[in-house]
């Protein structure tokens, strides 16, 4: 099968490594191009655009930015709106605003085309190691002829939320939210105990093996009270541009959400004071 992949950052490397390694034929582009070398040296085919990687293939995945750059790769001369063939699909796993994914999923059926909603969970060691989480939302028939590929790029789990495109990733949104809000935490526990005197560490090694005795506070604990923020997995100007989203979602459905406020304003401490590249786990030490 031909496959395309658009964006090979720190979580669509690993992902499209495992496109590749299932033996399907993957053509790959990256704005930068440089990136696209652990591909290229595993056999796959780099493109120089959007649109000649379209042309080779009828499903594309994409894993990019943010809002702007999933409008960047669709639209314009050498989108793929202009240059997939009818009945072609269009998988995106970005972490994007639901209205977003609304639009392009318009355009693409507006010429013939399919889209797939299919953020992921997960973070590139999870990936490499087969441990992601798609979450699917769109047309029942496409969802089922993707989900076996979504497995075979690193899913342990595909979950699915239905016809509607959108669905997919408002639960994207509420599970960073969720995610930022127990980095929040564990920091703050952490500093809490030890400047009450209490070893932060013995802590957590009991509460990751109790009360949340889960890989994401076990993960994060540990990075967090090392403070191994670099290099960042997921940076905290990714952090803060979620953040956003989550707000700009609340908005849209007139829900507050304090919470979210304080960890987007915490997140912007991070950016302003020039840390926008450490891991969004440092999202505690703003308040510090």
């Amino acid at each position: 099968m031909k496959l395309g992949f658009i964006g090979l950052g720190s979580l669509g490397t690993p992902i499209a490594q495992n496109i590749l390694a299932s033996g399907h034929t993957l053509y790959v582009y990256n704005r930068t191009a440089s990136k696209a070398a652990p591909l290229a040296a595993g056999g796959a085919i780099v493109c120089t655009s959007p649109a000649a990687l379209a042309k080779e293939c009828n499903i594309v995945f994409s894993i990019v930015a943010d809002d702007a750059a999933v409008k960047d790769i669709c639209e314009g001369e050498n989108g793929l709106l202009t240059h997939l063939a009818p009945g072609s699909i269009h998988v995106s796993m970005s972490t994007i605003l639901p209205q977003t994914a609304a639009d392009i999923a318009a355009q693409h059926k507006t010429n013939g085309q399919h889209y797939l909603a299919s953020p992921v969970f997960g973070r590139p060691e999870a990936a490499a190691a087969g441990k992601l989480n798609f979450v699917i939302s769109g047309d029942t028939a496409i969802r089922n002829q993707i989900t076996p590929l979504l497995k075979e790029a690193g899913g342990a789990g595909v979950w699915d939320f239905g016809d509607t495109v959108t669905a997919a990733n408002t639960v994207k949104l509420c599970g960073n939210f969720l995610i930022a809000s127990a980095l929040e935490a564990i920091g703050e526990s952490a500093a809490l105990a030890s400047q009450s005197g209490v070893d932060a560490a013995a802590m957590w090694n009991m509460f990751s093996q109790t009360l949340f005795n889960t890989p994401l506070y076990q993960n994060y604990s540990k990075i967090i009270l090392q403070q191994n923020f670099e290099p960042a997995a997921f940076t905290a100007k990714l952090g803060l541009k979620d953040m956003n989203l989550v707000l700009q979602q609340a908005t849209t459905v007139h829900q507050p959400m304090p919470l979210a406020t304080l960890l987007k304003n915490n997140m912007q401490q991070l950016v302003d004071s020039g840390k926008e590249h450490i891991d969004w786990s440092a999202v505690s030490l703003a308040a510090r």
